[in-house]
């Protein structure tokens, strides 16, 4: 099992946009419902920081085939401030975290 956490900042005024773009494909998982995979993504009160938790089984990721986070990928590039930054984590313990 994998899991990582991504965090980046958007420019102001793309910040919305990138947000629909977030908000489609999770509209698309909850209609597809993929297995192995684990999926949140938060907004920080400075309105244009967004960190994405990903936890997923195998390569590649589930998420991949979701068309709605290609083109959240395709133009994420114009609307960053600061690129995305992935890092590995390691479970130390949680509780309900990706659970009902």
């Amino acid at each position: 099992m994998q899991q990582s956490l991504i965090r980046y900042r958007t420019k102001p005024e793309q910040a919305a946009a990138n947000e629909k773009f977030v908000r489609a494909v999770f509209a698309e998982l909850h209609d597809s419902a993929p297995d192995g995979l684990s999926y949140a993504t938060f907004k920080l009160a400075d309105q244009v920081t967004f960190i994405h938790l990903v936890r997923g089984d195998g390569e590649p990721s589930p998420l991949l085939a979701v068309k709605a986070f290609g083109e959240f990928q395709a133009g994420a590039a114009d609307r960053f401030d600061q690129p995305p930054v992935r890092e590995d984590l390691i479970e130390v313990g949680s509780y309900r975290m990706f659970t009902g």
